[in-house]
This record gives structure tokens, sequence and C-alpha cells, in this order.
């Protein structure tokens, strides 16, 4: 279930950056993911011609970047934005990586150390929705939590990156809600699979935005906003694990492949931190925001079973 609005596909095109990838459906076929380039202020591109899905955009590399480039300079046979419904950027790719604890200010909110190495987690193809669609609540859980978090895309195949290298196999960044079942993840056994996995659980986008159109990936404010109250408020200026630092790590144990996703951490204001917990529930509007990248609006439900 989608509840995009005309204005959210405003406020997606007047944003700064010139080069956005958007995985979209006409309204009139919405049965038919598409590939395209969100140009500011006018419309979309269509790329599916030659690309049938963001995935197999990504795995051509520059040439297809180059591709996409020309169309947002160039634009042609533009799809106006009360047309189509943008979707999750990316919906199949290999691997959905997850960091936690890697804010100072959220592991000290938590009163836990900063690892000494990345603490990491998946989550499934499965788990991803785009802007608008319903974040759905199991039966299984009392306690749903939120975390707004910056979403690296990897865009080269690559094992046992530098640090220094690691800029080159990235291809761009979105906007992530880590949504957590807490009472799962923390059951004995704290198994955090258990309770991050689940339908619904990682909604991204709204767009890629391309690495070069980021003034600056480590001094952008991400918010989290539940039911118009502001929950989160920081700066990835606070990660202890730097960009750069996550992908050369990861890379040190399984080989990236383009379209891959990487949950960064999430900032403090988490709800189960809070005293008393805020929690995610039926009817709740919940938003997420990071400065340059742009802002997911989920509705939540309860999962009828």
């Amino acid at each position: 279930v989608s509840t995009q609005s005309t204005g959210t596909l405003f406020y997606l095109s007047f944003l700064l950056a010139m080069v956005r990838l958007i995985t979209f459906s006409k309204r009139s076929d919405d049965s038919k993911k598409r590939v395209g380039v969100l140009v500011p202020g006018k419309g979309v591109v269509d790329l599916s011609d030659d690309y049938t899905d963001m995935r197999q955009f990504l795995e051509k590399g520059d040439e297809a970047l180059a591709k996409a480039k020309a169309a947002a300079e160039h634009p042609k046979h533009l799809l106006s934005l009360e047309d189509v419904v943008i979707k999750a950027p990316i919906y199949n790719p290999e691997k959905v990586v997850c960091i936690g604890l890697n804010y100072k200010d959220h592991a000290l909110e938590s009163n836990m150390q900063i690892p000494p190495e990345p603490v990491f987690f998946s989550k499934y193809p499965s788990s991803i929705i785009g802007d608008g669609d319903t974040i759905l609540l199991p039966p299984e859980s009392k306690e749903v939590d939120y975390e707004v978090e910056l979403v690296i895309i990897i865009g080269k195949r690559a094992k046992r990156i530098k640090v220094e290298d690691a800029y080159n196999y990235i291809v761009g960044y979105t906007v992530g809600h880590d949504v957590s079942a807490r009472d799962l993840q923390f059951a004995e056994g704290k198994q955090w699979v258990k309770g991050k996995a689940l339908d619904t659980f990682a909604p991204i986008g709204p767009a890629i935005v391309t690495k070069d159109e980021i003034k600056d990936v480590h001094n952008l404010g991400l918010r989290c906003i539940v039911n118009g109250k502001v929950l989160q408020n920081s700066s990835t200026n606070q990660l202890a694990f730097n960009v750069p630092q996550l992908v050369s790590y990861l890379s040190k144990l399984f080989t990236l492949a383009p379209g891959d996703v990487i949950f960064t951490g999430t900032p403090p204001g988490v709800g189960f931190a809070r005293k008393p917990p805020i929690f995610l529930k039926d009817g709740d509007v919940a938003v997420v925001e990071i400065d340059e990248l742009g802002k997911l609006t989920n509705p939540c439900k309860n999962e009828v079973v």
C-alpha cells in the first residue's frame, strides 16, 4: 500500500543534487518497476529500455552512470512527477548489511561502549520497502522501534578494499529506516537478525544520490519524526566508524557487490532508551530524513494475520 503524495514528489524534485537514481512505476501501470533519473524541477527520465532494474544498472558501472548523467543534463521524453510513483531505489540487492552501535552519542544513551570493531547484522531484500509504503507491525512484537540511518550503496564488486580507496567502490547514498522489534532483538540469546529482518523493516529511498553530489557525507543532519514530533536529531559527524572504514572492514570479510546496501547505524533518541519508552503503534506516521538526501514517510499498521 502506498500513500505517496504529489507533495512528496515535488519535495524530491527540488532538492539540490543533479543526479538522483530512482526506481519508479507509472501510475497507469503500477505493476512494472522501472529505472530512471529524477531531474530536479522537471520530471523523470525513463532508462528502462536499457536496464531491467537498478541492480543491473549498477552492474554496468561507469557506462550506465554516464548515461544517467547525460539524461539529467539533457532530458528528453520527460515523465511528469504526477504520473509516477517512486519505489525503493533498489529492491533486490545481493546483501543488506547493517551496523550497530556506530554513533558515539547513541552508545552513550544506551550505556554501551563503542565496540573495538564494527558490529554488524543482516536484513533481507524482503525487508525493503519505499517511500509511502506501510510498515507492518507484527503480532509477535509489542516493541517496534524507529532508527534513522545513512545508507551506503555499493557501485563496484570488490574484496579487501583499502580505506583510502573505499569511495571508488561507492556509487552513492540514500536514506534508511532500520525498523527494529526490540523485544525480539533483546530476547534470550539476543538474536539481532530476529528483531531486525522482518518484512517491511527496511524502508530505503527515495533515491540514490550519487556520491559526487554530496558535499561532506560526514556532516549531514539526520532526523526521525513520528507523528510530527522530532525523536532523533543528530549528525553523521557522530559516526564512530566512518564510511570508508565500514566499507573496507566489511570487504575484508566478504565480497561487496553492485547494489549492496549498507545501513551505517543510528543516532540517539531511539524509543527503547527513552523513559518511558516510545514504540511505533498502529496509525503512527514515521518520517526519516537526511540533509541533501531527502526523506521517507511511512505509515505504520498492525499486520493482519
